[in-house]
């Protein structure tokens, strides 16, 4: 019988595995200065079809102001996004993927990110996926 006091534990062992994986896929890549902090700014990216507020980013991968522009200067400074003023609002940074950085994403979106589902799926049902993503949707959503 597995101890379901320890569900926090196991989750962050999850996370520190998947962590591990995609340091490796990156080194693999050659895709040297990038971190697992960096994906979900990517995947926002590479999903949207024009540049993105910093508040926008903010907000959809639920991490504050003062990390996405750590994030985002170290994106920068790796030349993969490019930082524009918005021609509506001037206190509002726009955040838009460079030629580089387009260029990373069937490595990251496709390659490593495909890897990584499978390695975290590997032996389960359909069902069992949809049950544990609603499941953990519950959980996170009491935060």
């Amino acid at each position: 019988m597995q101890n379901i006091n320890a569900i926090i534990s196991t989750i962050s062992k999850i996370h520190n595995g998947a962590n591990k994986l995609i340091i490796e896929e990156l080194k693999k890549n050659n895709l040297n200065g990038l971190a697992p902090s960096h994906g979900d700014i990517l995947i926002k990216l590479y999903n949207c079809e024009s540049a993105v507020s910093m508040r926008e980013i903010s907000e959809c991968i639920n991490k504050d102001k003062s990390t996405i522009t750590a994030l985002v200067n170290k994106l920068e400074k790796l030349e993969l996004v490019k930082k524009l003023k918005s021609n509506t609002d001037n206190r509002s940074t726009l955040i838009c993927l460079t030629k580089k950085g387009l260029d990373t994403k069937p490595i990251v979106l496709d390659k490593i990110s495909t890897k990584l589902l499978e390695q975290s799926y590997k032996g389960f049902t359909k069902k069992e996926k949809e049950d544990l993503c609603l499941l953990l949707e519950k959980m996170k959503d009491n935060f």
